[in-house]
């Protein structure tokens, strides 16, 4: 099991294209076997700051998430024109879930 927060502030005129390009991500995502994974993006109450939580069943499935080309466009365009500062990653060990699949 892998488990991954990453964290990151973004420039406020960002919001928007930020959001889309998440949606975009995530549709694509839902196209994927879901029951391998589990990714979330939370807002902050800022509202600049960006969480995104995943849990990988495998480092296969993680790999397969992270090269899907909407998901790097999303970071490549975060990265070069919407960050506000670096973002922060970190892994989490897995303890316990009250979602079977997970167990």
């Amino acid at each position: 099991m892998i488990s991954v927060i990453v964290t990151y502030k973004i420039k406020a005129e960002f919001v928007e294209r930020n959001k889309a390009n998440i949606a975009k991500f995530i549709k694509d995502f839902e196209k994927l076997e879901s029951s391998e994974f589990q990714y979330n993006v939370f807002t902050k109450q800022n509202g600049l700051t960006f969480v995104h939580y995943s849990m990988y069943k495998n480092e296969p499935i993680q790999k397969e998430l992270l090269t899907v080309p909407s998901f790097l466009e999303f970071q490549k365009q975060r990265d070069e024109i919407g960050l506000d500062g670096k973002p922060e990653i970190e892994f989490m060990d897995f303890i316990e879930s009250s979602d079977s699949k997970w167990k």
